[in-house]
């Protein structure tokens, strides 16, 4: 994604960030550290491990449940945990690659980049009743409810707040539905104001999407299904709020992924913490999963995301 500003607006509060598409802001804040034993573990461990979170997963409705995976890890592994929030999507790529985060529970396409460029290696990713087949999520574009768009084909002229340039569901994939719909419009033409949309930009995270649209102040926005249920389950919208006029085909769910340069006893460890960690309200309220589905993690594996290298291949050809 070459070239492409997009506008910096202020709409009702929220804050739209200005990016270029193909770059991002490289900044991320530091987060919470849990209380953890004060022994080091294994020799050839490191005294503590980072874990970077995704705007969508580092707002502070959140914390609670952050830091109780954490909390728990920690005791695990017997070593210290800290948390770091990124700014963007960019963001957390480049904190693994330059290791100042070793866990990242990344979006499937920053994932595919993490994995080409800072060494990150898929450990594990959330699915109903522990079932991978039935793994996975989509992407909703919503409109206010009572809005006069009912389709795809009513957005020419709108305005409309994709998330962020490496945002899977929130950019990658609704930009290829709308290239589908509509032969011969690029991706370009999708991100540039008056080519398609009357104005384009980026929101940062799917919940400033969602809320921009509730509020009025943007016409479509796309969503992730997960996180949409994560935002009703939490009382922060409803569904008579807003209308999904499209959604996509299922999407892999996301991985938890970490370093590969990192010991493999420690590596096999988190993972099997990882594997085993079923708590319900992490489920429910970070990863927008019914508890009444008994989510957990399984095993994820690199190839699982052949998918997604094939997506950003249609929508921005090499």
């Amino acid at each position: 994604m070459k070239g492409l500003k997009v506008n910096c607006a202020i709409m009702g509060g929220l804050i739209f960030f200005t990016a270029l598409l193909g770059t991002g802001g490289g900044l991320y804040a530091g987060g919470q550290q849990t209380k953890s034993p004060a022994a080091s573990g294994p020799a050839g461990w490191p005294q503590e491990l980072v874990i970077c979170y995704l705007p969508n997963e580092a707002s502070e409705e959140l914390t609670e449940y952050r830091s109780a995976l954490q909390g728990e890890l920690s005791t695990a592994l017997g070593i210290k945990i800290r948390e770091i929030n990124a700014a963007d999507y960019n963001a957390v790529v480049e904190a693994m690659r330059t290791k100042h985060a070793d866990i990242v529970y990344y979006g499937p396409v920053s994932y595919v980049q993490a994995a080409e460029r800072s060494g990150a290696e898929a450990m594990v990713t959330p699915a109903i009743f522990g079932d991978k087949s039935r793994a996975g999520y989509t992407s909703k574009i919503i409109v206010k409810a009572g809005s006069p768009i009912k389709t795809l084909q009513d957005l020419r002229g709108k305005t409309f707040a994709f998330v962020d340039p490496a945002s899977t569901s929130g950019n990658y994939v609704p930009t290829l539905e709308l290239m589908n719909t509509f032969p011969g419009m690029t991706n370009e033409d999708f991100h540039t104001n008056g080519r398609f949309f009357s104005s384009v930009m980026f929101s940062g995270k799917h919940q400033n999407g969602l809320q921009g649209v509730i509020n009025g102040d943007i016409e479509a926005a796309p969503v992730a299904s997960d996180i949409l249920a994560a935002e009703i389950a939490a009382g922060r919208a409803k569904e008579s709020d807003f209308v999904v006029i499209h959604e996509s085909p299922k999407i892999p769910s996301s991985p938890m992924a970490i370093r590969k340069d990192l010991p493999a006893d420690l590596k096999v460890k988190v993972k099997q913490f990882l594997l085993a960690y079923k708590d319900p309200n992490y489920f429910q309220y970070m990863l927008g999963m019914s508890p009444a589905d008994r989510p957990e993690f399984v095993e994820a594996f690199d190839r699982d995301y052949d998918y997604v290298r094939d997506l950003m291949a249609k929508v921005i050809p090499q």
